[in-house]
């Protein structure tokens, strides 16, 4: 037992920058009287020592799944959920305690203190159960924890003489009573107001810096955009965080139809990728490294007018015209550049469907038209917004 216990704590502590949490091909199926449901199909994804990952999509997306696939909680149909080498799929329930006790911290919508114990008490019992605090240090320890998120002086109180946000504070401290490095929280703020769910994300924020893992599923929007990123599920499926990120007013739906056309492609330093004058037939949106952005010069050669790099896109103002680019983009030449393509009939449907998404990459055309043509450029080439509206 001792054995197990020491390689399973280093798994999960000594990843160091590598991937912390891996899942492979995740399926989970459920039987229901209705039949089959298929809650993830074919999750790929990966979570790093010190993220704070925000899980958001609606009910019914898959985000309690998910995180159930990394607790134990539900085992999946197929694929493979790996924490440092551990796989956990593979563990047996008697395994899976004892890992889960260790490694991981839980935290509930609804509190789950036990209501015949005070405060203090609940935190400590964690550390009763695993065994890795020594006996005599463990109501200190769990002084300490409740000190840290603002409860010493309702240490001794019994769960039900404090308010809802002091109980799930109670309950992120018992989280982390054997130190575990992630932590896990499903609708952590759900039941809680604005003021008592700023405070719990603030100990989440702080708990972060220290070093921990956390996976919180929300559905607060305001809360999930200030995590460090942010995972967005639709019908059991992952959006590419580069789609919600930089096509944030497609629906969900439209997301994840982007994500499944999506091609990753990589140029290497100072590698055309679009020539200017030529036809583009993709929108791009990069992923790591920058572009330049150039221009023909009469007396022959390019300029360099513009840098873009992560976040950023390129190719709308021929994507949503005639084809034709006004200016050329290159790799920049110090790094190569990776990024992600929609073909021009994607891309041009979804422009079709979602009017807002429309508009706003309309305005951001308009503006690279203009400082084209203030740096001596082609003023548009002819190019039109009014196809777009019907999907060009």
């Amino acid at each position: 037992m001792k054995g197990y216990k020491d390689t399973r704590i280093k798994d999960a502590r000594m990843i160091g920058n590598e991937a912390l949490i891996q899942m492979r091909g995740v399926v989970k199926t459920f039987l229901s009287p209705a039949g089959e449901f298929t809650a993830l199909k074919g999750v790929d994804a990966s979570f790093r020592r010190g993220e704070f990952v925000s899980v958001v999509g609606k009910s019914g997306s898959g985000k309690s799944t998910l995180v159930n696939m990394i607790t134990g909680i539900d085992r999946p149909s197929a694929g493979e959920v790996v924490v440092g080498d551990v796989m956990i799929h593979r563990m047996d329930e008697s395994e899976m305690s004892r890992w889960r006790g260790r490694n991981l911290g839980i935290v509930f919508q609804f509190y789950q203190l036990l209501p015949m114990l005070s405060l203090v008490e609940n935190v400590m019992l964690p550390m009763d159960f695993v065994g890795v605090v020594a006996p005599e240090e463990r109501e200190a320890r769990a002084m300490r924890l409740l000190d840290m998120v603002g409860l010493a002086d309702c240490a001794h109180k019994m769960p039900d003489a404090v308010s809802g946000g002091q109980q799930q504070s109670a309950a992120i401290a018992r989280a982390l009573a054997n130190d575990p490095p992630i932590i896990v929280a499903d609708e952590p703020t759900g039941n809680l107001d604005s003021r008592a769910a700023q405070q719990v994300f603030d100990i989440f924020d702080e708990l972060v810096r220290q070093g921990k893992t956390i996976m919180m599923v929300t559905h607060d929007n305001g809360l999930a955009q200030r995590a460090s990123r942010r995972m967005l599920l639709v019908d059991g499926e992952v959006v590419h965080e580069t789609v919600a990120t930089t096509l944030p007013l497609l629906t969900h739906e439209q997301m994840l139809v982007a994500t499944k056309y999506l091609q990753t492609r990589r140029f290497g330093p100072g590698e055309p990728i679009i020539h200017e004058g030529e036809p583009n037939h993709h929108f791009y949106m990069i992923l790591e490294g920058t572009v330049d952005v150039t221009l023909m010069r009469a007396g022959g050669g390019h300029e360099t007018v513009a840098q873009i790099g992560p976040g950023e896109y390129f190719g709308e103002v021929s994507m949503m015209g005639t084809g034709a680019s006004i200016a050329g983009v290159r790799a920049g030449l110090r790094a190569p550049v990776e990024v992600a393509a929609l073909g021009r009939t994607v891309f041009l449907d979804l422009m079709g469907e979602a009017q807002a998404m429309r508009e706003a990459i309309g305005r951001v055309v308009r503006e690279r038209m203009a400082e084209n043509a203030a740096h001596g450029g082609p003023a548009g080439m002819g190019l039109t917004l009014e196809g777009v509206a019907c999907g060009g």
